[in-house]
C-alpha cells in the first residue's frame, strides 16, 4: 500500500510516518519502480502500536527498543516486564507530583495568611523564613551542626 492510504488507515500524517521509517521505528520499506513506497499489511498494526505506544508514555527510544523486527516474534515476557516497569516509573513521577503538588498548596495556605498589616515583601520574607525553619527541622539530627 502507498504511504498516503497508511496515513488514512492509521490516521497518522505522511511526515510522521516517513519520520518513524527514518528513525528505525518503523522497518524499511520497498520502493515500487517509480519510486513510491510500498508498505506492508503489518505496517498498519506496527504504527497504531507504536501510536498506542507514545500515548502510553513511552519515549521513542524505548518503543524502538520494545518493538520487534517481526511482530509475529514478540516474546510474552519481555513485554510483560517492559510494561510492568513503565507502571512502575509512572507511579514513581505520581508520588513526585502529589509531593510536588503538597509543597505547593502548603506553600499557598502560607502566602495567603497574609495578616492584614503586612506588605507584600515583608510577607515573602515571613514565608521564606518559615520555610528554611521547616526544611532545618526536617533535616536528619545527624546533619545538623550542634554550636
Amino acid at each position: 500500500m502507498k504511504i498516503g492510504e497508511l496515513a488514512g488507515r492509521t490516521g497518522l500524517a505522511t511526515s510522521r510516518i516517513r519520520f518513524y521509517e527514518r528513525i528505525g521505528l518503523l522497518k524499511a520499506v520497498e520502493r515500487q519502480e517509480n519510486g513510491y513506497r510500498s508498505y506492508p499489511e503489518d505496517a498498519v498494526l506496527a504504527l497504531k502500536l507504536i501510536a498506542a505506544g507514545q500515548q502510553a508514555g513511552f519515549s521513542l527510544d524505548e518503543l524502538r527498543a520494545l518493538l520487534p523486527s517481526d511482530l509475529a516474534s514478540w516474546e510474552h515476557g519481555t513485554l510483560l516486564d517492559t510494561l510492568r516497569r513503565k507502571v512502575q516509573d509512572i507511579e514513581a513521577l505520581q508520588a513526585q507530583l502529589a509531593q510536588s503538588k503538597a509543597h505547593l498548596v502548603e506553600l499557598m495556605a502560607q502566602i495567603a495568611a497574609k495578616p492584614q498589616d503586612m506588605d507584600c515583601a515583608a510577607n515573602a520574607r515571613r514565608v521564606l523564613s518559615e520555610m528554611q525553619l521547616v526544611e532545618a527541622d526536617a533535616a536528619p539530627a545527624a546533619k545538623r551542626v550542634r554550636r
